[in-house]
C-alpha cells in the first residue's frame, strides 16, 4: 500500500525542495512561489547561521538539516524524503512565473510518459533579465519523478539525469546577482576558488599560457557568439565576468601547481 501523503484537493501531487546556506533573504518568496504549485514543501539546509531555517518553518516547509555533500548529492537529499513522487526543485534565488504555474498546474502528471519537465530561465543581474550570453532561453529541468530520475552525483553544476523530458513553453525566473559588483565578486571570489580547487584534486594541471588562452575564450565566446555585444553594458559585464572566472581559476591552479606555501595553506578539505 502507498505511504504517500494525500496531496491537497486544489494542487497538483508535487513536492518542493529547496537546499540552503544563508538565505534568509530568498527563502521566503521562493516558498511562496513553490507553494502555488506544490502541496509538501522541504528545505534541506546545510548550516544556516542567518534565520533561514525559521522562516522557512513558517512557510510551512519541513527543515531537514545536512551538511553540505556538494550540488547532486545535496539536491537528492529533499526528493529522498518527498511524499509524492513528483519533485519541483528550485535554487533558493529562483521564482516561478505566472505561465508556469498555469503550464505545471495543467499536467497530468499521471498520464505522461515524461519522467522530466524543463523551464527557460531568465537570468537577472539586479531587476534586469539578461536575454544574451547564453543566459536565455537556459533550459533546465525543475519538475521531475523522482522514481525514475535523479540529479547527478557531480558536486558541481549538477542536472536532473533525465531519459525522456519534455520542455515546456515557460519560464522561470532566476535572480542570480543582486548587482554588477556581486557578478565580478562571485566570478573572482569563490566560483574561481571552487573550480581550481576541483581541478586540482582531480589531477588537472595548467601551463603558464592557461589562464590567458581560457580567459580569453570565455570572453570571445560570451561577447561574440552568444551575442553580448547586443546587450550593451550588462552584456560586455557578463562577458568580462566570465573571462576573469576562466582567467582566475587556471591561475588559482597554476599557482597551486608552482606554490608549496599557498597550496599548504589551502584546506581542499572545504571545497564545497
Amino acid at each position: 500500500m502507498s505511504t504517500q501523503a494525500a496531496p491537497d484537493a486544489a494542487k497538483p501531487a508535487i513536492t518542493g525542495v529547496v537546499i540552503t546556506l544563508n538565505e534568509a533573504h530568498n527563502i521566503e518568496a521562493c516558498l511562496a512561489s513553490l507553494s502555488r504549485v506544490c502541496s509538501e514543501l522541504i528545505v534541506v539546509d546545510s548550516g544556516s547561521t542567518d534565520d533561514t531555517r525559521e522562516r522557512a518553518e513558517r512557510a510551512g516547509a519541513r527543515v531537514i538539516e545536512q551538511p553540505y555533500l556538494g550540488d547532486g548529492p545535496q539536491k537528492n537529499v529533499g526528493p529522498g524524503q518527498a511524499s509524492h513522487r513528483w519533485v519541483l526543485s528550485l535554487d533558493a534565488d529562483e521564482r516561478l512565473t505566472d505561465e508556469a504555474v498555469k503550464i505545471i498546474s495543467a499536467l497530468d502528471l499521471n498520464a505522461d510518459n515524461h519522467d522530466a519537465y524543463a523551464l527557460r530561465r531568465r537570468n537577472f543581474i539586479g531587476s534586469r533579465w539578461v536575454k544574451r550570453c547564453g543566459w536565455y532561453p537556459d533550459y533546465c529541468i525543475r519538475l521531475f519523478d523522482r522514481e525514475r530520475t535523479a540529479f547527478s552525483d557531480s558536486r558541481q553544476h549538477a542536472s536532473v539525469q533525465a531519459k525522456n523530458p519534455k520542455r515546456l513553453d515557460a519560464d522561470l525566473e532566476h535572480y542570480s546577482f543582486a548587482n554588477l559588483g556581486e557578478l565580478f565578486t562571485k566570478a573572482s571570489g569563490r566560483f574561481s576558488n571552487r573550480a581550481a580547487k576541483i581541478m586540482y584534486l582531480k589531477g588537472k594541471r595548467a601551463s603558464a599560457l592557461s589562464p590567458l588562452t581560457h580567459g580569453a575564450n570565455a570572453f570571445v565566446r560570451k561577447y561574440v557568439f552568444q551575442g553580448g555585444f547586443t546587450a550593451g553594458v550588462d552584456g560586455l559585464s557578463v562577458a568580462l565576468s566570465a573571462a576573469v572566472n576562466a582567467y582566475l581559476k587556471y591561475a588559482k591552479l597554476l599557482e597551486f601547481q608552482r606554490d608549496a606555501k599557498v597550496r599548504d595553506a589551502e584546506n581542499f578539505d572545504k571545497v564545497w
